[in-house]
């Protein structure tokens, strides 16, 4: 793993996650919070959750030493600062992951190839910094893959989300702009 492969997996990221907020754009509120009885209940659920999941592990990844008092006060933080009820519609998730985005991607941009040699303790072992950076992309794609049958499920239709579709858009954009 490289800076650039980060880079480019953490451009996915970002682009996959706003094709999934401009389908659930269409959404009314209540099909946005309406209980379709997943692991997140709502669309808009699994948004928070994704959004928190990015937020958490870039609090993690910049904390000095993350020790047990750190990681007891994250999860304090994290459940004040995304709780579902703070979110009301799609307007406050938008608000709310424009601002994690850009510290993610301010973290993303300042990282150094020795970053990635970087180990984190992680639950009962340890682990890279860049594996932990791939584990957050794969956590957004599968809640991405939720999101899209939560779609289906009430009459929407879902964006394509799929790397390759992100890799054929990059190509587009970059041989429109030559």
């Amino acid at each position: 793993m490289t800076i650039d492969d980060i880079h480019l997996l953490f451009e996915y990221d970002r682009w996959a996650n706003h094709r999934v907020l401009q389908a659930a754009s269409e959404l009314s509120t209540e099909q946005f919070t309406r209980d379709l009885g997943g692991a997140f209940l709502s669309v808009r659920d699994t948004l928070v959750h994704m959004m928190a999941g990015e937020w958490v592990w870039l609090e993690y990844w910049k904390a000095p030493s993350p020790d047990s008092a750190f990681l007891a006060s994250l999860r304090t933080r994290r459940g004040s600062l995304f709780s579902t009820e703070l979110f009301p519609d799609l307007a406050a998730v938008r608000r709310r992951w424009s601002e994690v985005e850009q510290q993610v991607l301010d973290f993303v941009n300042g990282l150094t190839d020795e970053c990635f040699t970087r180990v984190l303790p992680f639950r009962s072992t340890q682990a890279k910094l860049a594996h932990l950076m791939q584990h957050v992309a794969n956590h957004s794609t599968y809640h991405r893959g939720q999101i899209s049958l939560m779609m289906r499920q009430l009459g929407a239709k879902p964006m394509a989300t799929d790397f390759h579709e992100f890799l054929l858009d990059e190509r587009r954009e970059s041989s429109a702009g030559q």
